[in-house]
């Protein structure tokens, strides 16, 4: 796969991990290079699920889903993987050191590079003050640290690695709400340009996506932006509803 423009085309994906258990239902939409588009619903709606074919951990049953009008099943999984990264909700690290752990989304990165990518992810406190800083050494599967650093960890992880899509799975949903959002904003800063598409957890957290695709059993029921959805009244309106109180939580 040539370096990409980042244009993403779901057409029509279906998808099960057990066939009687359909998961993904005809989902089809476009994200443009440059786009924000962020993935909300119900908890079972798919949403993983579709972040999951985005990466090619799967392949849809039916339906296909191209990068810049090529077919992901037809390329390369290696330069496919240099062009994309996933931050997943449950990130688990190597027994390595945190410089080690950051640095595999870039093996090439400088220092400087792995200190202005944990500032970003709002790491970079954290590491100072651990028993040997950027060398402390994680422990296996990075249990030693608690789950809103590990997330940032992979973030920063992701921001070395540049690439030209982003997949964010609840990739935030650890740090409490003003973390979170001010790692969302530099996140989303640093990124310009790329394509970004983020399953969130609070929905006041991607309220400035370009566009927001609701999912509902498998499906797009709403498409659009923050206040249209609201406007419109429908779910999107109401599970912000819902979640708005004291601007706290919203789905999981």
């Amino acid at each position: 796969l040539p370096l990409v423009a980042g244009k993403i085309e779901v057409s029509n994906i279906h998808f099960a991990y057990q066939r009687e258990q359909p998961i993904l239902n005809g989902m089809s939409f476009i994200a443009y290079p440059g786009e924000v588009v962020a993935i909300v619903g119900p908890t079972g709606g798919g949403k993983s699920t579709l972040l999951n074919l985005l990466h090619r951990f799967y392949d849809p049953t039916e339906g296909s889903i191209s990068i810049d009008d090529q077919d992901i099943r037809t390329v390369c999984i290696e330069s496919l993987y240099r062009q994309i990264a996933l931050v997943p909700q449950e990130t688990m690290l190597f027994g390595g050191t945190i410089r080690e752990n950051i640095r595999y989304g870039n093996v090439s990165a400088t220092d400087e590079q792995i200190l202005a990518a944990s500032e970003i992810a709002d790491a970079h406190t954290f590491i100072q003050g651990s028993p040997d800083g950027y060398d402390t050494v994680v422990g296996e599967k990075g249990l030693t640290l608690s789950g809103g650093q590990r997330q940032r960890i992979a973030i920063a992880c992701a921001i070395v690695k540049n690439p030209r899509i982003l997949l964010l799975d609840e990739a935030t949903s650890s740090l409490d709400y003003e973390s979170e959002m001010c790692v969302h904003e530099a996140l989303f800063r640093v990124m310009a340009g790329r394509t970004i598409i983020v399953v969130a957890h609070r929905l006041t957290s991607i309220q400035h996506a370009d566009r927001i695709l609701v999912v509902d059993q498998g499906r797009i029921v709403e498409e659009g932006a923050h206040d249209t959805l609201i406007r419109h009244n429908g779910l999107y309106a109401s599970l912000y509803a819902r979640g708005v109180t004291e601007g706290q939580e919203v789905i999981q």
